[in-house]
């Protein structure tokens, strides 16, 4: 919701014409801000009140936002999208849960399952948002932000149900090792440049969109909605299949496909136009090829630490790959008003680059790059027995 109508809204209330998207930019700062925090606190009080009570704030958030709109006050919106934000901290932590209540073997199918919760939300979240926004004679999107705290809440009330990990989550086989040099490996690193880039470039051009559609392009807020409708949808419902082309295909060549479309998305936005067909098809892509590079590296990830290390692990991953998002991010507004949309997606190409090149490089500081890997499966000892 946040992603489809906080460009919009910014630009009706913002003194600053270049600063529309920094309530969307400020959720993705909390989410960044918020990722080590929240793998700290998880690791104290449990996954169980974490995750609840994040929802909760979330809730509190999208109320404030609510009320932001209807007061027209700019910084109130920003606020409340840093909250949401940080709530964004604890959720994306659910993919890492996950993975402790299966064995090794299905953690890239774990991932890409509860990925897929994502799939009712890329219609739930702009349909709810669209039908809401004029809810009461409110301020326009207002009644959009009332009903997103009652999604939050109803998740809160969910997440009463969440049971214990496995013991095999839990049990610590080996004393845990340096943040350092868990951050040394290869493939620590090659997971985390495949979070980095896929969510640095998936997020520039699609904080952008909504501003370059309705705002530079005079397309109406029917056909915005669609477009990121479409994207949000090609991010998750890949996730069907994702887990299982992982252990088909192996890790390596699920990042080049990765790469490969979001490079096409690239390709149509800046050479061959901006037309609403196009814009559908590019964001499409774009969110295909985020689904592959991003779960390709979440499943890399959790092959490449201990239990006993699982929270300093994720937590600076995600800080890492959520902190990059929000300079991109924060980068679109910008951008699109001062380069245009054509060159703000030629500025992804060094970043696509960069990751095929890493992806390359993985295969030559692991023996059998694609046993090892491909199905993102590690014992405790193996998850660095392939370093050089």
């Amino acid at each position: 919701m946040l992603v489809t109508f906080g460009g919009i809204v910014g630009t009706h209330i913002t003194p600053v014409p270049a600063l529309a998207t920094l309530p969307l930019s400020m959720s993705i700062l909390g989410l960044a801000l918020s990722s080590i925090p929240a793998a700290a606190m998880m690791r104290r009080i449990g996954r169980k009140r974490g995750f609840i009570g994040s929802a909760l704030v979330a809730t509190c958030a999208a109320l404030l936002a609510a009320t932001s709109i209807a007061n027209e006050s700019f910084v109130g919106l920003c606020v409340s999208g840093f909250l949401l934000g940080s709530n964004m901290a604890f959720v994306h932590q659910y993919r890492f849960a996950a993975t402790e209540y299966v064995a090794e073997i299905d953690a890239g199918k774990a991932v890409s399952t509860v990925m897929l919760g994502t799939l009712v939300a890329a219609w739930l979240g702009p349909e709810l948002g669209d039908q809401l926004r004029l809810l009461g004679g409110w301020a326009e999107f207002s009644g959009s932000f009332v009903g997103l705290s009652v999604l939050c809440l109803l998740a809160a009330i969910v997440l009463l149900a969440l049971g214990p990990p496995s013991q095999r989550a839990t049990v610590e086989q080996a004393p845990p090792r340096p943040l350092r040099v868990i951050a040394a490996q290869p493939r620590f690193i090659v997971a985390l440049l495949a979070g980095l880039s896929s969510y640095v470039v998936m997020s520039f051009i699609m904080t952008a969109t909504p501003i370059s559609m309705h705002v530079v392009d005079g397309m109406s807020v029917a056909e915005t909605k669609r477009v990121i409708s479409t994207h949000l949808l090609a991010m998750y419902l890949p996730s069907l299949a994702s887990g299982w082309l992982i252990r088909v295909l192996g890790i390596r060549l699920m990042m080049y496909l990765g790469v490969a479309l979001m490079g096409v998305c690239v390709l149509i936005s800046s050479v061959v136009g901006h037309h609403f067909v196009h814009y559908l098809t590019g964001l499409a892509l774009l969110g295909v090829g985020w689904n592959f590079l991003f779960v390709a590296g979440t499943t890399l990830l959790t092959t490449a630490y201990r239990p006993a290390e699982r929270f300093s692990a994720q937590g600076l991953n995600d800080f890492t790959v959520f902190g990059s998002q929000a300079i991109a991010s924060l980068a679109a507004g910008p951008a699109i008003t001062l380069l245009g949309w054509e060159q703000l997606n030629l500025l992804a190409i060094p970043v696509l680059l960069g990751m095929l090149l890493a992806v390359w490089r993985l295969g030559h500081h692991t023996t059998h790059p694609d046993k090892n890997v491909a199905t993102g499966v590690a014992t405790t000892s193996g998850a660095t027995s392939n370093n050089p």
